[in-house]
């Protein structure tokens, strides 16, 4: 943040900040914001050009983010198809037993 100005003593500090461009009044001992004043803002209203393309964009973001996920879920088909021949492959051969119950163990 950059410093604008001092007010009055070194007990207030006010300070611009470069991303909204508020004015923020900071307390210098406590290091806190004590007061907070917004930027003037645009008349002029949100243009509806701009909002038409974002919509568009954000349309096409979603159809891209849709087409990866499904693309993700054939080739996650695929791995566990993969997997699944391959185990039972290594378990094919060997002999089936009972599965070990905790009343078993008594």
């Amino acid at each position: 943040m950059e410093m604008a100005q001092r007010s009055r003593g070194p007990q207030k500090l006010e300070v611009l900040c470069p991303c909204c461009g508020a004015t923020l009044t900071v307390d210098a001992q406590l290091g806190k914001v004590i007061f907070h004043q917004a930027a003037a803002k645009d008349e002029r209203g949100p243009d509806l050009d701009d909002a038409a393309a974002m919509l568009r964009k954000e349309a096409e973001r979603r159809e891209a983010i849709f087409r990866q996920s499904a693309d993700d879920q054939k080739v996650q088909s695929e791995l566990l198809e993969r997997k699944f021949k391959e185990a039972f492959a290594k378990t094919k051969d060997q002999p089936t037993t009972r599965p070990m119950r905790d009343i078993d163990l008594d």
